[in-house]
């Protein structure tokens, strides 16, 4: 019987480079360099190192894969954990919105590991990693909203994509690829509550879902079994993890419809969340020439995932939950023109943002939620200190499809991120943008 699980996992096991359109290729590799400059950026963090602590009690004190951006190496395993952890840290890996997943931080990490193991070409690499995105996102897109309302999307889609990506590395058969999605899924995991108290799980998240994967594929590797119907089966992951779940959506249109070219990059370097609401206040700004202390209010129209997410952060206690915070955002962004990670690094304890942060509401709105998660709109009411009511509108905000960076754009931004916290230097971004460049031509060797 065709299953969804078995279409997913024939599509998985014989894509071939050559059936890429060239334009999702060269995306691909936007979305790699992006996200190596977030490993960079992230492997300085405290719930970073710990992670890595771990993996040095527990992994090979020499292997095959190699940690960024120390170089250390160690088991793909573990080397596909870390660096997991590390790339959605800061908060500047991508999204695909109607999926609500970040698939870069655990579809890359594991795919560099296992690549390296492999000594794969850069072509095998980007092929293993646009099928992650495409079954990673496809699955997010089945379990829906009211998954996304208790569960981390990108932890539990995010087990499903890596093993995707690492099967179709290791050149996984259809049956033994349904074995490896079967073993994903039954690992899946993430939940939200560790936002409200500023806990670490949200590394966590990702580098166990990284590892997982991993994991699945290469046991399906040797004949380790899994199960047949993960999706829709009666105690699968639909029935499990969502009130509604959208069967269609896992197979319609693989290898017609590129669910890659949909992925957002991230401008500001906070949930992406807030990134509507940001450039909708930052266009009111800039319209009416006003600065922070112009403003008495900023009422944020918002989805109902916006408030669910953000709203579990009343005042910051870290960097990272203030990035969670709609009210601390915004008051960077108003303060700074630019809500970047060194920005982030200032504010904390800032007695003007912390102002700042308490003169903005969020009010779920009625055109914004319909619109979510196809759409995140973005629509303020800024009320400014000499009596004026001024509104602002954002349909596709900076970094979305219809809004893009451009790869002098993304090549800044790696820039910054390589240099953040002093994680690494200008040469080492030089370096890894003509590595990234020079995959698909097979310019660059493995490991990076």
């Amino acid at each position: 019987m065709n299953t969804s699980s078995y279409v997913i996992a024939e599509f998985a096991a014989n894509l071939q480079f050559e059936d890429i359109p060239t334009e999702v290729v060269r995306r691909c590799e936007d979305l790699l360099l992006d996200t190596l400059g977030s490993m960079y950026a992230g492997s300085t963090e405290a719930p970073v190192q710990k992670i890595a602590a771990f993996a040095k009690e527990q992994g090979p004190a020499d292997g095959s894969a190699q940690l960024i951006p120390s170089g250390q190496k160690t088991s793909p395993y573990f080397a596909a954990m870390v660096n997991a952890a590390a790339a959605h840290m800061v908060e500047q890996d991508d999204l695909h919105n109607s999926s609500v997943f970040h698939p870069a931080c655990v579809v890359f990490p594991p795919a560099l590991a296992m690549a390296q193991d492999l000594n794969a070409s850069g072509k095998a690499l980007l092929t293993a990693c646009v099928v992650g995105y495409e079954v990673g996102i496809r699955v997010g897109e089945f379990l829906g909203r009211s998954h996304y309302k208790v569960f981390h999307t990108t932890a539990t889609a995010g087990t499903i994509a890596a093993a995707a990506t690492v099967g179709r590395l290791l050149g996984l058969t259809t049956a033994q690829m349904q074995d490896a999605l079967g073993s994903a899924g039954t690992q899946a995991a993430g939940l939200w509550e560790f936002l409200k108290t500023a806990a670490d799980s949200k590394q966590l998240h990702t580098a166990k879902a990284a590892a997982n994967g991993l994991m699945a594929a290469s046991l399906a590797a040797k004949g380790f079994s899994g199960a047949e119907d993960i999706f829709d089966g009666e105690k699968g992951m639909g029935k499990a993890f969502s009130q509604a779940p959208q069967s269609d959506k896992l197979v319609a249109g693989l290898g017609q419809r590129w669910a890659l070219l949909e992925t957002s990059f991230k401008y500001h370097a906070s949930c992406r969340h807030t990134h509507p609401a940001a450039d909708a206040l930052w266009a009111v700004m800039q319209k009416h020439n006003l600065n922070a202390d112009d403003i008495a209010g900023v009422q944020t129209f918002v989805h109902q995932a916006a408030i669910d997410v953000l709203g579990a952060v009343d005042k910051p206690a870290t960097v990272h939950q203030s990035k969670f915070s709609m009210g601390t955002v915004l008051g960077v962004l108003a303060y700074n023109g630019f809500a970047g990670l060194d920005e982030f690094e200032a504010a904390l304890g800032d007695a003007r943002i912390d102002a700042f942060r308490q003169k903005v509401t969020m009010q779920l709105d009625p055109e914004v939620d319909a619109a979510y998660p196809d759409k995140w709109l973005g629509k303020v009411k800024v009320l400014t200190k000499d009596g004026r009511a001024l509104e602002a509108f954002v349909s596709d905000p900076k970094g979305d499809p219809g809004n893009t960076l451009s790869r002098d754009e993304i090549e800044e931004k790696v820039k910054r991120l390589v240099s953040y916290n002093k994680a690494g230097t200008s040469e080492d971004a030089t370096r890894i943008i003509a590595w990234t460049w020079g995959l698909a031509a097979g310019q660059s060797d493995l490991p990076l």
